[in-house]
């Protein structure tokens, strides 16, 4: 059975996520996701919360920007999360919107070599080794964690592009997929992901839009209006957005959807009013 989680959305405020984080392990979500961007909650505090709020949920960070990061510093972060909730943790890590890098004097020169150097010094962090490297992007010189975890959390990466799939696929543990793809894009990222070495353990997780609403006059609209952004960035008409939009219903079907083209894990990223409700309408439909 796939995973389902959901997304924390970054517009709620932080004092909401412990609720909602023990409303949604009340009913039955296996992960929460907390995302990291430029001026709003930062990921690993917002994790925190979540995990301590809760005794089973697993918390996954969606992500952190590798320019706002050092690998020791985020390393150093992870592991004391994940001693303490062991098991409980998964290391999100990507690139970062390139524009809020530069504005904060971030931007990498390479930004493939940031986040591949990145990814291999914080997982040796982990494991409990010294690391040193002179990389392209990284620099480290004889670090080492005092307190490295006993259960190393999964290091997984946001990613887009097909260069960027397969260093997923070569150096970490999963990849998170952009919401709004459909099943036949969902098997072409993993093919770039598979070509970079990846095995079947390479955890795949798929965000999904989630609006519940019995109305179908409603529901077109809604869609209309909150997926033409997503429509622009992914370069495709708003109808081809993939979104689990109308009945609660008809959200198992849409959640198989997107397993059979390959998603290991289901993350719904509710919008509109009432994110709560959406989510907890959603995983009854789901049999949770």
């Amino acid at each position: 059975m796939s995973r389902i989680g959901v997304m924390f959305d970054c517009n709620r405020a932080p004092e909401e996520l412990p609720e909602f984080a023990v409303a949604l392990e009340a009913a039955g979500a296996d992960d929460l996701w907390v995302v990291e961007d430029l001026g709003w909650n930062g990921g690993v505090s917002a994790a925190a919360l979540a995990l301590a709020a809760t005794t089973r949920l697993r918390v996954g960070i969606g992500i952190a920007p590798a320019p706002f990061r050092s690998p020791a510093v985020y390393a150093m972060e992870i592991a004391t999360l994940a001693r303490v909730h062991p098991g409980r943790v998964v290391a999100g890590i990507g690139h970062g919107v390139g524009d809020w890098m530069r504005r904060i004097g971030n931007a990498p020169k390479s930004p493939l070599s940031l986040l591949e150097e990145s990814i291999v010094a914080i997982r040796g962090l982990l494991d409990g080794e010294t690391v040193s490297m002179d990389g392209r992007e990284v620099h480290l010189e004889d670090i080492k964690l005092v307190h490295p975890p006993a259960v190393v959390p999964p290091i997984v990466t946001g990613v887009v592009r097909p260069k960027s799939l397969e260093l997923s696929g070569r150096v970490a543990d999963g990849t998170i997929l952009v919401e709004g793809l459909q099943p036949a894009q969902i098997e072409e990222a993993i093919g770039h992901i598979r070509r970079g070495g990846a095995g079947d353990d390479h955890e795949i997780i798929t965000f999904a839009f989630l609006h519940v609403e019995d109305d179908p006059d409603k529901a077109a609209a809604v869609r209309t209006t909150a997926l033409t952004g997503q429509a622009g960035f992914l370069g495709v008409p708003v109808d081809e957005v993939f979104g689990l939009i109308g009945p609660a219903s008809d959200v198992p079907a849409g959640v198989q959807i997107l397993t059979g083209g390959g998603a290991d894990t289901v993350v719904l990223r509710p919008f509109g009013d009432d994110h709560l409700g959406q989510a907890l309408a959603a995983l009854k439909a789901l049999g949770r």
